[in-house]
């Protein structure tokens, strides 16, 4: 099992020591110091000598370097400026290790490839708590090349990315992440696993890209998703409508699709929204 000689509390804080470095609260950075805990997300991730890993967040690569031992190339977005000579020095150490210093969600698909030599395979990554949903859906939208996510995310999330039909979490969210992939696993990691301790729970989900749409129907099934929830307590139609569908429209596609007008969207698996979508396209195509 490989684990990384970061995690414990010892070396890391040795480390913030050595570069005058500490945790900031503004950049969620709580800093993961559980050698089992990166030992099971390695686990989920599986990772070969040939996948190219994105990272988000590395922090001061305590997961990084245990990713360097198994796969063939590693990139890491890293946002916090103070954190670039500890990165650097990782580089220098290890061959196959790259990182861009920006936000991820700024930094580019075609500056991730040139910097991994090539797409990426698998996202694995502690993500920062306040952007971790946006991340996670960006990426399986504009990088195709992701087969696998295996995040650390706050459980909140985890609970809504993992959400089934008729759950109080289950949301528009959660039914746009599953147009594109399909959860597989999912462990939980209490506060008392990082430094300093976060005031919330967390949890690593693995995510694993199981399209339910070609990708150029991903944008209009997402608007008909959006449209169902934007106003969540309505039924369907009423909610549908009101965000600019015709009435009429709605109801020829719910009769099609089978459909109740009357129920609401959160009732509603993520096929019957594509199912829905469809039935709406046709009296705009004929």
């Amino acid at each position: 099992m490989t684990g990384s000689p970061l995690a414990n509390p010892g070396a890391t804080r040795a480390l913030l020591e050595a570069y005058g470095l500490a945790t900031k609260h503004s950049l969620g950075q709580n800093f993961l110091v559980n050698d089992h805990v990166i030992e099971k997300i390695m686990d989920l991730a599986e990772l070969g000598e040939k996948d190219r890993v994105l990272e988000v967040g590395p922090g001061i690569g305590t997961l990084t370097l245990a990713l360097l031992a198994e796969a063939g190339r590693v990139v890491s977005v890293e946002m916090d400026r103070e954190l670039e000579p500890v990165l650097s020095a990782h580089a220098a150490a290890h061959p196959n290790f790259a990182y861009l210093m920006g936000d991820a969600l700024r930094v580019t698909p075609d500056q991730i490839a040139e910097a991994a030599g090539g797409e990426p395979d698998v996202l694995v990554a502690n993500l920062p708590y306040n952007v971790a949903a946006t991340v996670i859906l960006r990426y399986l939208q504009e990088v195709p090349s992701l087969r696998r996510l295996v995040v650390m995310v706050q459980a909140e999330v985890a609970d809504r990315i993992c959400a089934d039909p008729g759950n109080r979490t289950y949301g528009a969210y959660t039914a746009k992440l599953a147009l594109l992939a399909r959860v597989t696993g999912r462990f939980e990691v209490g506060p008392g696993n990082f430094m300093p301790p976060p005031h919330v729970d967390s949890a690593v989900v693995r995510i694993d890209r199981e399209p339910l749409v070609d990708a150029a129907r991903v944008a209009e099934v997402s608007a008909v998703i959006d449209a169902a929830f934007a106003q969540r307590r309505k039924t369907i139609r009423n909610s549908m409508s009101a965000s600019g569908f015709s009435r009429d429209v709605l109801d020829a596609a719910f009769a099609e699709t089978g459909i109740q007008p009357t129920c609401r969207a959160e009732t509603l698996a993520p096929a019957d929204f594509v199912r829905l979508a469809e039935a709406l396209s046709q009296p705009a195509s004929q």
